[in-house]
């Protein structure tokens, strides 16, 4: 059912006035409804009202949610997601963008509602408190969880608009912004039939990484104080910057007071990961000679060229689409230039540390084969570290892998020990004194308009959560 068919009585008048629909969802008239209160202003700012509005009605309707209806997290979720926190690369502060306060404060004040102690948001935008142990309990080791407040910019210019798909019938579902999320690009949708999944409109990303490890960690600490559940010392931090690759830049490891953390921050409930890439940043500088095109002869070097020679020469085949499991990659994330100058940048990624330095090889013998070619100071290769592979950081306490293990079974969840294909606050954490594994949150296909979960991968999560502190008691 379109849009157009469901509210047909409702916008039979208002189309004759001009249709506008605010963000609660009420159809009025562009009279009753100022341009910023309606979403038609709010989608693609190229588009006119009208060219949105048509889109709409065409559009399938999806049903309104009763929140009373559903469990208590999803609601924290989603108002977290609502909340613009995307980081900013190019930004020389910490927090890299003044967004991230405004859900840190919110978060203060959730944890405050909690009775949560030692409550400190400091001044670079690092959230911490703690869940006192209980009483005959205060020896159990103190043990943290840990997600960031950040977002990906990408696909995040606008706000985030979460819509709730009740009874997914495990098909390919058309977003309302027109994309499909099809069960031929993410076949686990099949298995996610019946529940209730979470998207966004498809305009953005949902926001899902790291927002449900929030959601995630808050109702766990509900759960333990409403069913006065035994535990040690519960230490909880929220971080900003974790997707520009600065999240524990400034963390504060006396202040949060664990002696070991995870970060909520994967993917399908029930992973355990603590092996991840080995990661750097390479940039080349191409500096081209620009002459007349007509006088060019063996004088000319364009730089635009040379930059395309440069990625001709790594290996085809290692890239994110050509690798998996624990296969390393370059990823050229961005280029520009022209005659004059261009730039490449990209991401190298491997978790076999020789295989790592190899690749890093491979680009500084690029550099100079270019140079000797075309002559010396034409390319400038760059390369800066961003984190390691925590493995051998975890490979000294191994219990918190097998700990993580046996909540997953009591919660009747099946484990899912896999490798980090990216890198999380913990494996900085982790070579800062911090064991840090990172545990999934039911979420999918972040980073893009795709992003997903589903209200009983979160539960699961935290019945798992909730587990998880238990076996740190026995």
């Amino acid at each position: 059912m379109t849009n157009e068919e469901f509210y047909k009585d409702k916008i039979f008048d208002a189309v004759a006035k001009n249709l506008a629909i605010s963000k609660d969802g009420e159809i009025a008239t562009c009279k009753a409804i100022t341009c910023e209160n309606c979403i038609f202003k709010n989608n693609i700012e190229t588009e006119s009202c009208i060219k949105k509005m048509a889109l709409w009605l065409k559009q399938e309707y999806v049903e309104q949610v009763d929140w009373s209806k559903v469990k208590v997290d999803t609601p924290i979720y989603v108002r977290d997601c609502e909340t613009d926190s995307n980081g900013d690369e190019n930004s020389e502060t910490t927090p890299s963008s003044a967004c991230q306060f405004e859900l840190a404060r919110y978060l203060k004040d959730e944890m405050e509602g909690l009775n949560l102690s030692d409550i400190v948001l400091d001044n670079m935008c690092y959230l911490y408190g703690k869940l006192p142990a209980t009483s005959g309990y205060e020896n159990v080791p103190a043990i943290g969880f840990i997600a960031h407040m950040d977002t990906v910019s990408d696909y995040c210019n606008h706000d985030i608009t979460p819509v709730i798909t009740e009874n997914f019938n495990g098909e390919s579902l058309t977003l309302p912004a027109g994309i499909t999320l099809s069960v031929h690009d993410f076949p686990h949708l099949s298995t996610l039939k019946g529940r209730t999944i979470i998207t966004s409109d498809g305009s953005t990303v949902l926001g899902a990484d790291d927002k449900a490890g929030i959601a995630e960690i808050l109702t766990m600490i509900e759960h333990l104080q409403k069913n006065n559940i035994p535990h040690g010392t519960i230490c909880v931090a929220f971080t900003p910057d974790e997707e520009i690759g600065r999240g524990a830049e400034h963390f504060n490891i006396e202040q949060f007071g664990a002696q070991y953390a995870y970060t909520i921050d994967g993917d399908t409930e029930g992973e355990i990961q603590y092996e991840n890439f080995n990661a750097c940043k390479a940039d080349f500088h191409i500096k081209g000679f620009n002459v007349h095109p007509g006088s060019a002869k063996d004088t000319m070097i364009n730089a635009s060229l040379v930059a395309m020679e440069i990625n001709n020469a790594l290996p085809a085949m290692e890239t994110p689409r050509g690798t998996e499991d624990y296969e390393g990659f370059y990823h050229l994330v961005s280029m520009s230039g022209d005659v004059s100058e261009a730039s490449l940048n990209y991401i190298v990624r491997d978790h076999d540390k020789n295989l790592f330095e190899a690749k890093k090889n491979t680009l500084r013998l690029i550099e100079k084969n270019m140079n000797e070619k075309w002559g010396k100071g034409t390319v400038t290769l760059t390369i800066k570290d961003q984190y390691k592979n925590m493995s051998e950081i975890i490979a000294g306490c191994m219990n918190l892998i097998e700990n993580a293990k046996k909540a997953c079974e009591l919660a009747d969840i099946t484990p899912l020990i896999l490798p980090i294909r990216g890198g999380t606050d913990g494996c900085q954490l982790s070579f800062k004194g911090l064991p840090c594994p990172n545990l999934g949150t039911g979420g999918h296909a972040y980073h893009g308009p795709y992003e997903h979960i589903t209200v009983e991968g979160m539960d699961m999560t935290v019945a798992m959560l909730v587990k998880l502190v238990g076996t740190f008691t026995e």
